[in-house]
């Protein structure tokens, strides 16, 4: 059998990819871009720029097709050039001073992935496939800032039935030939169980001329230094890939929360009061009478605590501190009453049970009261 496919897994916290990326505003395509794949693919074969010139017609030979798994988020980054150092001016000469420093917005797709296919000559894609396995220099989304968070030569896991290089007929079966994969958790899916996709339109004889939905993109390279990018034709398409249940990372467990031991006789008879003899039996927040003691930590919970990591706090506080910890679903680090970031947001909590317990207790009270008492007290407040 003779392969004609292999594929990229494009992925990572930050791509950039290129196309009218030009002077200050740096933009990014949606998905990457035929001269960014090709950089890719001689930066592991270690090529540099004039060395990759005269092999750029046969890797441009090749048809690409990307599949956007996920399509990420854009991002804008704020960029300065020069900073003291100076910029080349058009005559060739070093433009310093006050003046040489140059403001620019850098544009990224933030957690998106990619499938990125590309078919062609059998030979050319085993020496592509046998650079991706063994990279001769590190290898960057788009630009060096965007290092990969896997692999780049995507890889079947146990039980797929695909191959990495294999036999395709045309790039959209390529792409529909790789499962798609959740990262994280099986609700995660493609809209309609269908992926977007684009393709490079190529003529034949059933089509010599591009279709007028084709789009064109200047990235072709002809040249990497100094840059110039011919034109190509893209078709966007959908491909509806094999769903897999099984995601491709797990969350990390949070460790399991120590047992406080309240009930315990040392918590009882030396930890807690030895704690409220510290505070004076006073709230270290509002300083009224303490009637419990809190954890600011539950690191060493369960009789290895030290007294450093309880504070007295009074019925109202400490309710008010249990809310606010609760509500952000904080760990094993809780609130420390005493550090002043908290203040407003304790006494903000404060203020709101204050006002739902008074509500709740005149709403018991008037269950209790006559029919007629209900009554007027609900024209008082209409009114």
């Amino acid at each position: 059998m003779t392969v004609n496919t292999v594929f990229l897994r494009l992925e990572g916290p930050l791509q950039a990819w290129g196309d009218t990326s030009k002077f200050v505003i740096r933009r990014s395509m949606e998905a990457p871009t035929k001269s960014g794949v090709i950089g890719l693919i001689c930066c592991a074969m270690g090529l540099s720029r004039e060395a990759a010139r005269k092999r750029l017609p046969k890797f441009n030979a090749l048809a690409m097709a990307a599949r956007i798994d996920r399509p990420g988020t854009r991002w804008w980054d704020y960029h300065t050039v020069g900073a003291g150092i100076g910029m080349t001016t058009a005559g060739g000469g070093t433009k310093t001073g006050a003046q040489g420093t140059l403001i620019t917005r850098r544009e990224y797709l933030a957690d998106a992935s990619f499938l990125v296919a590309l078919q062609g000559d059998a030979e050319l894609i085993g020496k592509v496939h046998k650079a991706l396995v063994s990279p001769k220099w590190p290898l960057f989304l788009g630009r060096k800032s965007c290092p990969p968070s896997l692999p780049i030569l995507a890889k079947p896991r146990e039980g797929e039935t695909w191959t990495n290089p294999m036999e395709c007929v045309d790039l959209l079966s390529a792409l529909k030939a790789v499962p798609w994969r959740p990262r994280l958790n099986d609700k995660e899916r493609p809209a309609g169980g269908r992926c977007g996709c684009l393709v490079e339109w190529g003529a034949s004889e059933g089509e010599p001329e591009a279709p007028e939905s084709a789009e064109v993109w200047y990235d072709v390279p002809f040249s990497f230094d100094p840059p110039v990018h011919h034109a190509r034709f893209v078709l966007r398409d959908t491909c509806a890939p094999d769903i897999v249940q099984e995601p491709l990372q797990r969350r990390t467990p949070s460790p399991p929360r120590p047992q406080a031991g309240y009930h315990t006789s040392m918590w009882k008879n030396e930890i807690r009061p030895e704690r409220l003899r510290r505070d004076q039996g006073l709230c270290v927040f509002c300083k009224q009478p303490a009637t419990t003691v809190q954890h600011v930590t539950y690191r060493r919970a369960g009789g290895d605590e030290t007294q450093e990591d309880l504070r007295s706090l009074c019925r109202l506080c400490h309710d008010a501190v249990t809310m606010i910890e609760y509500g952000l679903g904080m760990g094993l680090d809780r609130i420390n009453p005493e550090d002043l970031s908290w203040r407003d947001e304790i006494i903000r909590t404060r203020d709101e049970i204050v006002k739902f317990r008074s509500e709740e207790t005149r709403r018991r009270a008037l269950r209790r009261a006559p029919e007629d008492v209900r009554r007027e007290v609900l024209e008082e407040s209409e009114a």
